[in-house]
């Protein structure tokens, strides 16, 4: 599974976690993210903005339902 990250606000989309507070549950694909969707955060950026990212990348920001302690 991949993640993607917003390119305005830093904001990631992890496919394990999903994004509960958009309708997503954990494993929700990148593919299965509507194309009309908007980063959650800034609703600057559209799907077709964000970055995909490998596991692990140091110094990037989390989404809200990140790992404890993760910065905003």
């Amino acid at each position: 599974m991949a993640r993607y990250q917003c390119p305005d606000c830093s904001y990631v989309y992890d496919e394990v976690r999903g994004e509960a507070h958009e309708g997503f549950p954990p494993n929700t694909s990148w593919a299965q993210i509507p194309e009309d969707w908007a980063c959650p955060d800034c609703a600057v950026r559209d799907k077709l903005d964000f970055i995909p990212l490998g596991s692990g990348e140091v110094g990037e920001k989390a989404g809200p339902l990140s790992s404890p302690g993760a910065e905003r």
